[in-house]
């Protein structure tokens, strides 16, 4: 596998990046750990050498890691991506809701600052676990996660509106870029966040357009809309390994455009450090001192 790995362009975004730029949507694979027997994507392995390589291109500091779908509720792959990345890094696991308190603490103590429920492409969890997953997590600080169909979104807005953790929409909410502002899903989105009850990540964007497209200018207005609405609830993820490309859903993005779209969305530098610094810092509580220590890279044998 090349240096850069599962994503086109070799230069760096044309947008200078602020320092301890966060990116907030990153999977890291190994099939030393076994695919749930249902998994819908199974990628090839992506290392945190091969991410660290990306990083530095693109000039981001901080790392957020996302227990992806393939591996259920087996949170080890994560784990061990957070000890490779150090304190520059935090984790948005996966869980069944009766873990032990010690299980939850251990993961706290690894980084980890959510949970993550896909009803998407997940292969564990659905709508019913929604009080549950939040009420078990709350006394941890920890947000929930959520990627679900509009429709089943805009069903449920009335529960998530009294949950009693945070909420995460990642990939634009799952709203398809080209009709998402009619849809309803849409405003319920905007409701949560501007009551301060819901983080909008800007991830995947080329999944949401209806071309697959970075630079779909259909993102624009959508992506836009979350910004304007509460600049300090948005967030933005690469979303490498780009799994989608690897099932051949889609041509690799170049994760560069990425940051110049967002740079383009977020209109203002006080914005863009705002969506790549302040926000990951608040939500996954990342630690003050800008002199983090991360652990060495190493390939996992």
């Amino acid at each position: 596998m090349s240096a850069l790995a599962f994503t086109l362009g070799t230069q760096p975004p044309a947008v200078a990046l602020p320092a301890l730029a966060c990116d907030c949507h990153v999977h890291v694979y190994d099939d030393q750990y076994p695919a749930a027997p249902n998994a819908r994507l199974r990628p090839p392995n992506a290392t945190p050498v091969q991410y660290r390589a990306l990083q530095a291109r693109l000039g981001l500091t901080r790392v957020v890691l996302v227990n992806p779908s393939t591996y259920g509720t087996d949170n080890r792959a994560l784990c061990a991506g957070l000890a490779a990345f150090g304190s520059a890094s935090r984790g948005v696991a996966v869980i069944e809701g009766r873990e032990s308190d010690a299980t939850l603490r251990s993961l706290h103590a690894q980084g980890v600052r959510g949970v993550r429920l896909n009803l998407s492409l997940g292969v564990t969890g659905s709508l019913d676990d929604l009080e549950a997953l939040a009420h078990r997590i709350a006394g941890l600080g920890w947000h929930l996660q959520l990627l679900m169909p509009p429709q089943q979104l805009a069903d449920a807005a009335p529960r998530l509106a009294q949950l009693p953790v945070p909420l995460v929409f990642d990939h634009f909410a799952r709203l398809p870029s080209a009709t998402a502002l009619t849809e309803s899903a849409h405003a319920h989105v905007l409701r949560l966040q501007a009551a301060g009850k819901a983080w909008v990540k800007l991830s995947g964007g080329y999944i949401v357009s209806p071309e697959h497209r970075v630079s779909d200018p259909t993102l624009t207005p959508l992506a836009r809309s979350f910004i304007d609405n509460a600049p300090e609830r948005v967030i933005w993820g690469s979303d490498w390994p780009h799994a989608t490309s690897s099932a051949g859903t889609h041509p690799w993005p170049d994760d560069a455009e990425q940051l110049d779209c967002l740079a383009h969305w977020a209109q203002t530098p006080a914005r863009l450090q705002q969506i790549l610094v302040d926000n990951p810092s608040t939500l996954y509580d990342f630690p003050a001192d800008p002199k983090l220590a991360a652990a060495p890279m190493m390939e996992t044998p």
